[in-house]
């Protein structure tokens, strides 16, 4: 059935690929950490596996969210490791140690470029693609990530 919403069905299909390449950018943050959460050694390795475990998680929820606002406009949302990694922005591992500093200052880079981008698309979502809700949507995606890239940037 067809999704019937107030946004110009013309419009969807657009704003469903913006996200989907936001969700495979979330998926790979949310893989680098996990193997953060997994792999940190050093004498802050308990506190840094407590933290990181906490940043996945939310990271878990907002993958969630995003792919079910990608559904709600009657699209599908990628869902394997090959659509991810032709759809993100992100690359993978870049640091050389497993020590916390290492990783951090890593999700820290991939967590501000989200919020970049998300930035940017603000606008497009309202000005262009005449959807509020997700402009709505990924205005509060780039609050929770301005607080999480502070947690981590804290630790530095």
């Amino acid at each position: 059935m067809k999704t019937n919403i107030g946004i110009p069905q013309n419009f969807m299909g657009e704003i469903a690929h913006e996200l989907n390449h936001l969700l495979a950018d979330e998926f790979l943050l949310y893989t680098k950490t996990k193997n953060a959460h997994w792999n940190v050694e050093g004498p802050d390795f308990h506190s840094m596996h407590v933290f990181f475990e906490s940043q996945f998680e939310q990271l878990d929820e907002i993958i969630d969210s995003i792919a079910e606002r990608v559904r709600s406009l009657g699209h599908f949302a990628p869902a394997t490791l090959k659509g991810f990694l032709e759809l993100t922005r992100l690359t993978e591992q870049s640091r050389e140690q497993n020590s916390s500093s290492g990783f951090i200052k890593e999700l820290l880079n991939d967590h501000e470029s989200i919020i970049i981008r998300l930035r940017a698309m603000v606008p497009s979502f309202i000005d262009k693609w005449q959807d509020a809700g997700s402009s709505d949507f990924v205005t509060g995606l780039m609050e929770t990530h301005e607080k999480m890239a502070w947690m981590l940037r804290a630790h530095l």
